[in-house]
């Protein structure tokens, strides 16, 4: 039981005085980037819906439903809030594509305004060791489709939440093992473009609240979750990670603040390469969608299942163009950009998108199988009507660790974001966000931010 004990005392020990300059960095961007995303989000498919069935479940005041506002249990308030951040797919992503911060920040969140609020220190110290707890379950996993928000990020949200809940090492193991019955999700959603996508992300926020809740009232788990015969290694790791891999270094080296994406595009991070090779393409060579005969894109095995299936609007438009590179690359074309807008269903049903999509093939690349992060990778080639042929391959797409946006362009990317749709934010409570994340750990309460999210 020894990484079962190692993983909870971490959690319960960690002080802010002891995390390193990055991983704290790191942690404000992902806390800006949700901030944005959740109010871009907001009034997307479903996300009524889930802030209607909430309000009707009822129950204690404890946390705000950010944007709409009214206030829920603590559980479901961090659902609706994960479900909105992930609407529009540009929250926070890592390697090979669990999405963390949706579910962490609204957990710590609601947690915080559950117990009466939290200090800024606190706050940035149960979403650091949440991150790097769900980073160190995604690195032992073996994902043969299952998906990782759905199957890691829970633990990220149940740290965070133990964490504000000042639990101790045994009420944490307790927490994390109850997590551990919590965990799962199936890519199928994304294939399908089911908008369980976003719910699954609500799923490991909600399960990861209620886990810190029951651990606190004495309920306990598996106490090998990790290493038991029917536990985590065996179960998603499929028995090819020992327990070094999971726990090397814990408290030393925090593997998270090196493999985060922030998307520069809103779509799923195994689109984004194709996305900015053809945009390198139309800047570097003059294409555009009169002179492209064909385009044929070779990526890896994951993205291939994932967003490499041929083009269909379907009953979620929206998040069906998320996950069709097909769909990124024609609309990028067409359009000379990538942005928001461009995922709404008008533009989704443009016919000149139609007409593009089937000059796009997409190629299976066997030799990118299993190498991270290169299977975000795409090998572009276009063919010109006058038959000139160019290439452009991308192995790491703009945002993603080898090829990191700036500060300034998380920043555009936040105010975008929080410019974005019928329930934009004021300027005012703009910059006031802008200020307050980035001196974080002077704010005496966090709470101080929800009014700030509300439209």
């Amino acid at each position: 039981m020894e990484a079962e004990k190692r993983l909870s005392q971490f959690v319960s020990d960690t002080r802010y005085d002891a995390l390193p300059k990055g991983a704290l960095q790191a942690t404000k961007n992902v806390l800006l980037n949700i901030c944005g995303t959740v109010v871009a989000g907001s009034t997307r498919e479903g996300c009524q819906s889930v802030v209607d069935q909430v309000r009707e479940w009822g129950g204690k005041s404890e946390a705000t439903i950010l944007v709409h506002g009214g206030r829920v249990p603590a559980h479901n308030a961090a659902f609706a809030n994960s479900y909105m951040a992930r609407a529009l797919d540009i929250d926070d992503a890592m390697f090979p594509g669990m999405h963390v911060g949706a579910s962490t920040v609204s957990t710590a969140l609601a947690m915080a305004e559950a117990i009466g609020g939290c200090s800024g220190k606190e706050f940035l110290t149960a979403l650091v060791v949440g991150h790097e707890i769900a980073a160190r379950f995604n690195a032992v996993t073996d994902y043969v489709g299952f998906d990782p928000t759905g199957v890691c990020t829970v633990f990220g949200a149940a740290a965070a939440a133990g964490k504000i809940l000042r639990l101790d090492p045994q009420q944490m193991l307790n927490t994390l093992a109850l997590a551990f019955n919590k965990s799962g999700g199936s890519f199928q959603s994304n294939v399908n473009g089911a908008l369980a996508v976003r719910a699954i992300q609500g799923f490991s926020a909600q399960g990861g609240i209620i886990s810190a809740q029951l651990a606190k009232q004495g309920i306990n788990g598996p106490k090998q979750f990790v290493e038991g015969v029917y536990g985590y290694l065996h179960l998603y790791g499929r028995d090819k990670y020992n327990v070094e891999a999971i726990t090397d270094q814990l408290g030393r080296r925090f593997i998270y603040e090196g493999n985060i994406l922030f998307k520069k595009h809103p779509s799923c991070a195994c689109t984004e390469a194709g996305t900015d090779a053809i945009l390198y393409l139309m800047e570097e060579k003059g294409l555009t969608p009169e002179n492209v005969e064909r385009i044929d894109i070779k990526v890896s095995p994951i993205a291939f299942n994932l967003v490499g299936h041929p083009f269909e609007i379907g009953n979620t438009p929206t998040v069906n163009a998320q996950f069709n590179v097909r769909y990124c690359v024609a609309s990028a074309l067409l359009r000379r950009g990538s942005s928001l807008q461009y995922f709404e269903e008008s533009r989704i049903r443009d016919p000149r998108i139609s007409e593009l999509l089937k000059r796009i093939y997409i190629i299976l690349d066997k030799d990118l199988e299993g190498v991270m992060p290169l299977h975000l990778k795409a090998d572009m080639t276009v063919t010109t009507t006058k038959g000139d042929v160019y290439r452009k391959a991308v192995d790491y797409p703009r945002g993603a660790p080898g090829n990191p946006m700036t500060e300034e362009e998380l920043r555009k990317c936040f105010q975008d974001y929080v410019g974005y749709g019928s329930k934009a934010l004021s300027a005012e409570n703009v910059d006031q966000i802008i200020s307050m994340v980035g001196r974080l750990e002077e704010v005496e309460d966090v709470r101080a931010l929800v009014p700030l999210l509300i439209v």
